[in-house]
């Protein structure tokens, strides 16, 4: 069945938009609603472990009064730093019953990061555990370790509180990159955030049947629309293990095990998954993919309907949406859909003029969706809602995206762009001006640049330039174990080049076009070249060095500090398969990092293969794998 998306929105008319669906309350009492109806239904899946909407209901009530007694209300932040669990779904839904946002942080994030935005955001309470809260400073918000505090606050009643929070109250706090160099704070209210939901369960027809996936990790606002419109409409989501999350092939399978009938993966995973074969017959209806260009439309005969998306985390994660077919215009890309319900998208040139179809202008998007402001930044807050010169209410707003797009013939929307420096890699937003600040904080460091390189279709990578003060030029090692500290791995450059002097223009900016590609001679490595010295390192450094895009590996350089990451680590995986016959994971790849490392890892496996052959087969089978 295709997704009813709505397709209202037509060619030359930038006001129009989908089917106006109305806004439900709060989510918190669509969840109570549920729980009322049916508490013995599955509301979330980890493993083997399930938890019913009855106990996510006591447990998340618990939560809330412990928050309330802690003097949380309406608009107060609740900052949470655990890793993608059930526990950290029912600390968010406590945050939101107590009255209060939530903030999510991600556990991968440097300390000084999250410390960083827990100053900026000041909330009221932290919700965390005992290994992550050794890690952080004190701050004058109080810190609570679930794990160590929970008898206290499981001892509280698990009877519903009453909420009282309106559309107009935040409901959560979401961090991205900032082009200022700091992260910034993205308020979304509760009428934001019931639209995202209530627009979802009409365009995908959400049952309480659905079994919905999560992979997203918690700062990432993927994780909010993972979450909110299933639960609200009584589904269970199941949440992926950290092994399966980012592998195509384990993540299409563990799909089919779990039968998960709707999910989201970013885009460079999605195009990896649409390539697969899959069953003819699978309980996968909708795969919904966004965050990044998307280039690829899905071969005839796949069992499920791809649907392309679009939007700002200023938006609540969608703005746009649209079925993609497998019968496109194989020359032109995807298109980012049509609006949302009670979203409009406007594409209009400098002077805030729209602009015919077929002509490029800026994205502007107002409506439903916008968020309330950026935290504790008023003169950005106002740079970028302006006020809506197509709408007659004194409050209405635009937020200007910075992203270049055009209305199509068929009224769909392309998406062609960016009109500044902002990023995108792995489907996270990346600010360049963030890196470089971090960049020149450095011993040494005088000045910087950031840009994303191509190493092939849809795979970008970031290249630093920097210009030293100093004779020797720090270690790409040093240099990147400084920025690892400081910025989550996505914004940690893959390439480190240095130059004598940054090329300016006319207009006193960076001339990228002047920038020299990386080679041997300006690449920072690390202090001193090891050559492979066995022939299995000789072959996995072969297999390394085209895949992060450098002419050489040693047995000491780490993948990861080379560039490599978790998608790329799924390529390594299947080269290293079809090269040795074994089979390495990617938690293996993590403990295991170095050439060196890993080349042991590939000789244990290879050693546990050849006992249980017998001598001729361990001999041809020696022979295969190590020529």
């Amino acid at each position: 069945m295709m997704p009813n998306v709505p397709t209202e929105y037509t060619a030359g008319d930038p006001n129009a938009i989908g089917s106006t669906y109305p806004r439900e309350s709060c989510v918190t009492a669509q969840i109570s609603a549920r729980v009322a109806a049916s508490p013995n239904n599955i509301a979330l899946v980890v493993d083997k472990e399930e938890m019913t909407y009855a106990e996510l209901d006591i447990r998340s009530n618990q939560i809330a009064r412990w928050l309330c007694s802690e003097g949380v209300g309406l608009d107060d932040l609740v900052g949470i730093w655990l890793p993608r669990s059930p526990q950290l779904v029912v600390s968010m839904l406590g945050a939101l019953k107590a009255g209060g946002a939530y903030v999510p942080f991600d556990p991968a994030w440097p300390t000084e990061r999250v410390a960083w935005m827990l100053n900026d955001a000041r909330p009221k309470v932290l919700l965390t555990d005992q290994s992550m809260q050794a890690r952080l400073p004190r701050g004058s918000w109080k810190t609570i370790a679930l794990d160590h505090e929970w008898a206290d606050i499981a001892s509280c009643p698990g009877v519903a509180i009453e909420c009282s929070a309106s559309p107009e109250n935040l409901a959560y706090v979401i961090y991205t990159s900032g082009s200022t160099g700091q992260p910034k704070g993205v308020e979304i209210t509760h009428g934001s955030l019931s639209n995202l939901a209530s627009w979802h369960q009409a365009a995908f027809e959400v049952r309480s049947s659905d079994k919905a996936s999560q992979l997203a990790s918690p700062g990432f606002d993927a994780a909010v629309w993972e979450l909110w419109p299933y639960l609200t409409a009584g589904a269970s989501v199941h949440l992926a293990d950290e092994a399966v999350r980012s592998q195509p092939e384990a993540l299409r399978d563990w799909m089919l095990s779990q039968r998960i009938t709707i999910g989201f993966v970013p885009t460079p995973l999605a195009e990896r998954m649409i390539a697969l074969e899959w069953p003819k017959k699978t309980a996968l209806r909708i795969l919904l993919t966004g965050a990044d260009t998307l280039r690829s439309y899905p071969r005839p005969g796949l069992p499920f309907t791809l649907v392309n998306n679009y939007g700002p985390t200023e938006c609540t994660v969608v703005a746009s949406s649209g079925v993609v077919s497998s019968n496109g215009h194989r020359d032109e890309r995807p298109s980012i859909g049509r609006p949302i319900s009670n979203v409009q998208i406007y594409i209009l040139d400098a002077d805030l003029q729209r602009v015919p179809a077929g002509v490029k202008g800026e994205i502007y998007i107002g409506g439903a969706g916008l968020a309330r402001a950026y935290i504790h930044a008023p003169a950005l807050t106002t740079a970028k809602f302006i006020p809506n010169p197509f709408d007659s209410r004194p409050d209405a707003r635009l937020y200007r995206t910075g992203d270049l797009g055009c209305c199509l013939e068929d009224g769909e929307i392309a998406f062609h762009g960016r009109v500044d420096d902002q990023i995108k890699i792995r489907g996270y937003r990346v600010e360049p001006n963030e890196i470089i600040s971090a960049l020149t904080k450095y011993p040494g460091i005088e000045a910087g640049t950031v840009i994303a390189r191509e190493r092939g279709p849809g795979d970008k990578e970031l290249v630093a330039y920097v210009v030293t003060t100093i004779q020797s030029a720090p270690t790409g090692k040093a240099l990147k174990e400084f920025l690892n500290e400081q910025l989550p791995d996505y914004m940690v450059p893959a390439v480190l080049v240095r130059i004598d002097r940054l090329p300016i223009n006319a207009s006193g900016k960076v001339n990228r076009a002047e920038l020299p590609a990386p080679d041997d001679s300006n690449t920072l490595r690390d202090e001193s070249y090891v050559a492979p010295r066995t022939s299995i390192e000789q072959r996995v450094s072969e297999i390394v060095a085209p895949l992060v895009g450098v002419p050489r590996v040693g047995i000491q350089d780490n993948f990861f500090m080379l560039g490599g990451h978790s998608l790329l680590g799924t390529q390594l995986i299947a080269c290293v398969r079809e090269a040795f016959g074994v089979q390495i994971t990617l938690r293996s790849l993590f403990e295991s990092p170095t050439i060196a490392a890993l080349a042991e890892e590939i000789e244990r496996l290879l050693y546990a293969r050849l006992d249980a052959m017998s001598e001729l087969e361990a001999e041809q089978f020696l022979k295969g794998a190590t020529r």
